[in-house]
């Protein structure tokens, strides 16, 4: 049920379907006019688009489920306007009381986090108001999907939709903002020798989107309380599923004879098995490209290299972002895992 409207005709080319849209009055609401202006820019412009472009746009939107926890109040006809008319009264970042507040979260932490840490945290009302307002604004994306036709594609329809679903985001980053000094507290005390801090953030900031798009709001108790069970579990499952890795690697490395201490750490090689690893992996790394070399030496401390280098570390020298310099290892490792089977198969 959409509430008292607006009338949106399509504009642009006269190929697009000259369909009338019904958009809910309360978008316009003093509220949803910033949050608006914010997310001008994510909007994609869809006025040249032909006929043809606007009918495989539709295609892929309706593909293209959109998820929301619902509320049996979405439906009542007056719920836009009383949920929009209540102010969030949000208080604005502190960038001085941001690395304060990372301090409080964990002495330990690099205090660049600080940055992060800048929004202030939520009052269980705000923190209501934002999961009821971001499920709604996607309740009435889905509602605005369901009519869509694609035998007459409606670019006023696809507009409406892309700024539903951009201010229900909007919503949601603010959950996210305010929630990050929990993320950093939860994954702290996972941080080992094979899982970094900062890898086990970026899967924690990851589980905490996704703790928001599941969280019922309606059920009375605190969004941490839930966000909590969800980030511990991601970061262990992102811990044994390293340790596994690991232990892929090592069994790859012993068929090639290679003897490992108790500790099962790569840089803890026998004197004579290690020299027995180098003279093998010389004439495998030869196979490589010139950044896998780099690579490989740096992270197993071969070479010139004298102690093992993280990825960070490894990403500066190459210029080129952590993420990509894991997927070159992970290349590289594997084709180095394949010629040792082979070299196995072969004795």
């Amino acid at each position: 049920m959409i509430d008292t409207k607006d009338r949106v005709q399509n504009s642009g080319p006269k190929t697009a379907a000259n369909t009338t849209v019904i958009a809910p009055k309360w978008i316009r609401s003093a509220e949803l006019l910033a949050v608006a202006t914010d997310v001008e820019h994510q909007l994609p412009n869809r006025q040249q688009l032909t006929a043809a472009e606007l009918k495989q746009e539709t295609k892929q939107l309706l593909s293209q489920p959109i998820e929301f926890i619902s509320n049996e109040r979405f439906h009542e006809a007056t719920f836009g306007i009383e949920t929009f008319n209540e102010s969030l009264n949000l208080r604005n970042a502190d960038s001085k009381q941001g690395v304060s507040r990372v301090r409080k979260a964990g002495s330990d932490l690099p205090a660049h986090l600080g940055r992060l840490c800048e929004a202030p945290l939520l009052t269980p009302e705000q923190e209501r108001q934002l999961f009821c307002r971001m499920n709604f604004l996607r309740h009435q994306a889905s509602l605005q999907q369901s009519m869509l036709n694609l035998q007459r594609p409606s670019r006023a329809r696809l507009e409406l939709i892309d700024r539903l679903l951009a201010m229900a985001n909007w919503h949601r980053d603010r959950i996210v903002e305010a929630n990050l000094r929990l993320v950093f507290s939860i994954v702290k005390k996972f941080v080992n020798g094979t899982n970094t801090f900062d890898d086990l953030l970026s899967d924690g900031i990851l589980g905490m989107f996704r703790a928001v798009d599941k969280f019922d709001f309606d059920r009375g108790f605190r969004f941490s309380t839930y966000a909590t069970q969800v980030i511990r579990r991601n970061s262990y499952r992102a811990v044994i599923a390293t340790q596994e890795d690991q232990q892929r690697a090592i069994s790859g490395l012993q068929d090639m004879d290679v003897e490992f201490t108790d500790e099962g750490r790569m840089s803890a090689f026998s004197e004579n098995r290690w020299n027995l690893l180098r003279s093998r992996l010389a004439g495998m790394l030869s196979a490589l490209d010139r950044r896998e070399k780099f690579i490989i030496r740096a992270r197993f401390a071969l070479g010139s290299h004298r102690k093992v280098k993280t990825l960070q570390a490894i990403a500066n020298r190459l210029g080129v972002s952590k993420e990509r310099v894991r997927q070159l290892e992970t290349r590289a490792t594997k084709r180095l895992m394949e010629m040792a089977d082979l070299e196995s198969d072969q004795a």
